[in-house]
């Protein structure tokens, strides 16, 4: 990777790698894939990940577990799913895996992290300020909230401690690597480019790297949000929870905010995704617009 600094700033070209969906009969599929077969597999994900799937899922349940089916050797759904529940062991991270979503980019949801920077500079640095993303996918929203912290405190980042977690292993070690596609940056300022990224060369021509000092903000841990605790140390100034709520149902969604109303600080603030509202849980959580929550107590 060389100095994005000593260099022009990027300009690429968006690629879309999206196809059109195709629909498929039971006819068309490698793998007998029944009624039975999809109501097993969203009472497994419920189970484990607490992710209520949509019956409008099947095909995209369909796919990803195909995949599964070929690497075990497995004949049928019905033979996995059986293997599955005797058996488990490392196979259950897989299944899992397979059926989480993770669409995410850099600074995604803009509004919130001028609201983020406010908080950081009230803060200041009469304590070490602690940040959770709990929901961290491939890095690119643990890196924004990175970017953010050094963009309001300048070099002197030692104050600030970010935790990034998710259920899904796969990603989290994306996340770690942090080398991305150069066209996952092009919305970016050339001055963050400049600042936060290098720019790859030879064998790593088209991708960037997030800076080390920024790495060396965030700590990346498996985290199930369905855990009865967590395993971080409150209490936590910042909670980002955005875009995964969405994928359980109210229930599941209380027993989450009642886990994180503990370990924040009674000034702390959580964000949530656009489409997250939690008003069935107004005795933990107030509404401070703009899909940011502070906690019901607070002053």
């Amino acid at each position: 990777m060389v100095d994005i600094q000593r260099k022009t700033p990027l300009a690429t070209t968006r690629l879309s790698t999206s196809l059109p969906q195709v629909a498929r009969t039971s006819a068309d599929r490698e793998f007998s894939f029944s009624a039975t077969d999809f109501e097993r597999v969203r009472k497994l994900i419920y189970q484990r990940a607490g992710i209520s799937l949509s019956p409008v899922k099947q095909d995209m349940v369909y796919s990803r577990l195909a995949r599964r089916l070929r690497a075990t050797g497995k004949q049928s759904f019905a033979e996995y799913l059986d293997a599955l529940e005797k058996q488990g062991g490392e196979e259950w991270e897989r299944f899992v895996n397979s059926l989480t979503t993770n669409l995410t980019s850099f600074f995604r949801e803009p509004h919130h992290f001028p609201i983020f920077a406010e908080h950081l500079r009230k803060l200041g640095s009469r304590r070490p300020i602690k940040v959770w993303c709990s929901a961290a996918s491939t890095g690119e929203e643990p890196y924004s909230i990175a970017i953010t912290v050094a963009e309001t405190f300048g070099i002197d980042t030692s104050n600030v401690s970010i935790v990034a977690s998710d259920l899904d292993t796969n990603v989290l070690a994306t996340a770690q690597k942090g080398v991305y596609p150069i066209e996952r940056v092009e919305k970016l300022s050339p001055d963050r480019l400049r600042r936060f990224f290098l720019k790859g060369t030879g064998a790593q021509e088209g991708y960037v790297s997030v800076r080390p000092e920024l790495k060396r903000m965030i700590e990346f841990r498996q985290i199930n949000l369905l855990d009865q605790s967590y395993p971080l140390k409150g209490p936590i100034d910042v909670i980002f929870c955005r875009n995964v709520m969405i994928y359980f149902d109210k229930p599941t969604q209380y027993k989450i905010l009642s886990r994180f109303a503990p370990i924040m600080q009674t000034d702390g603030l959580m964000f949530a995704g656009h489409s997250e509202s939690f008003l069935h849980a107004a005795d933990l959580f107030k509404s401070l617009g703009k899909t940011v929550y502070a906690l019901a107590s607070a002053k």
